[in-house]
């Protein structure tokens, strides 16, 4: 989807400049997709066999579920590549705002005088690939906004950038 589509007039994002993460946040996604699969599918065939082998009840049970898991990680695999597109962050005057998604785009704004913490991760594969992620924490308890697949250099700036706009709206200037 075009980043023209996503301005639309009810979010007030029209004219928003949208910064992309990186393409190589591609590769840590798929990694993690089809590890995951696989040891969940191989778990399930496992099952399949303790439990009755592939003629009894219970092994057929485990072998559909084995399929069904393979076949949700296969999708989401096929999908990674747009779904990665599709994150995006914009600097705006009194905020930062985060879109997500696909189907259900999901766009959340944070007040820079809001910010309590912004946290740089840098995972092993993250490491190898030059990648951050920066999480936020603000007053609100239940928040869990993070912007994956940032270069680490990026990553470095933005979060200093973000800390000292906090740090002028909490005092009011």
């Amino acid at each position: 989807m075009p980043l023209e589509r996503l301005d639309e007039p009810g979010l007030g994002l029209t004219g928003t400049t949208w910064t992309r993460v990186s393409s190589k946040l591609v590769w840590t996604e798929l990694v993690s997709t089809i590890v995951i699969g696989v040891i969940v599918t191989a778990g399930c065939v496992l099952f399949a066999v303790l439990f009755g082998g592939f003629g009894g009840a219970a092994g057929t049970v485990w072998s559909c579920i084995a399929i069904v898991v393979a076949l949700v990680a296969l999708v989401t695999a096929v999908l990674t590549p747009r779904r990665v597109r599709a994150i995006g962050y914009a600097l705006r005057d009194d905020d930062l705002v985060l879109r997500r998604g696909l189907m259900w785009q999901r766009f959340t704004a944070v007040p820079y005088g809001r910010m309590q913490l912004v946290d740089v991760n840098r995972g092993p594969l993250d490491r190898v690939l030059g990648l951050s992620e920066l999480k936020f924490v603000t007053a609100a308890a239940a928040t869990n906004v993070r912007i994956p697949g940032i270069p680490a250099a990026d990553a470095d700036e933005l979060r200093d950038r973000l800390v000292e706009l906090a740090e002028s709206r909490r005092a009011g200037l």
